[in-house]
């Protein structure tokens, strides 16, 4: 039997049926050894937590406790794979900056959760200034990225302007 999702759950923030509503921000206190474990799994989200523990400093039982605690206070989010987007067929990646008509600015976040969706995009960014997204795009080909383009940004009756920017090369960054 499914439980229901918490409130902090990212399927209810994000990709469940009620959509980006905003949660009032709550800082969650965070302890040096809070801040380990988020910079361990941060760099391998994949260690069991045995070794999770011993790379801490601490007991797997506490460890198992404090990292259910910041899931369930939503300071973990998920986690993830890296996928290379060159070695699974989509070489050529891109920031396609969007700027919506005035008139279809009660959509931005239907739109956000629509793009989000798409073949290819890698991630989507709602933005405050000259733009209103930022959409990081992998396609096969110059074409399967004009193609993107043309089809889902530039032929929607809300799109104002699109300006496509090229990476030539990305390095994931350890903020944490």
């Amino acid at each position: 039997m499914e439980k229901a999702p918490r409130s902090n759950d990212l399927r209810t923030r994000v990709g469940g049926q009620s959509g980006l509503e905003r949660r009032p921000l709550v800082h969650v206190r965070l302890d040096d050894v809070d801040h380990r474990l988020l910079a361990a799994l941060a760099e391998d989200a994949r260690l069991a937590n045995n070794a999770l523990a011993q790379k801490v400093g601490i007991a797997p039982s506490t460890c198992l406790a404090r990292v259910r605690r910041l899931r369930d206070e939503g300071v973990l989010r998920g986690f993830h794979a890296d996928v290379d987007p060159a070695l699974a067929g989509r070489p050529l990646q891109a920031i396609v900056a969007v700027r919506m008509h005035g008139a279809a600015r009660s959509r931005l976040k239907a739109f956000l959760r629509e793009l989000a969706e798409l073949p290819g995009v890698m991630n989507v960014y709602l933005l405050g200034g000259a733009h209103d997204f930022f959409v990081h795009v992998a396609a096969p080909d110059s074409d399967g990225l004009n193609d993107f383009v043309i089809e889902n940004l530039s032929a929607n009756p809300g799109v104002a302007l699109t300006e496509t920017n090229l990476i030539f090369e990305h390095v994931r960054a350890s903020w944490y």
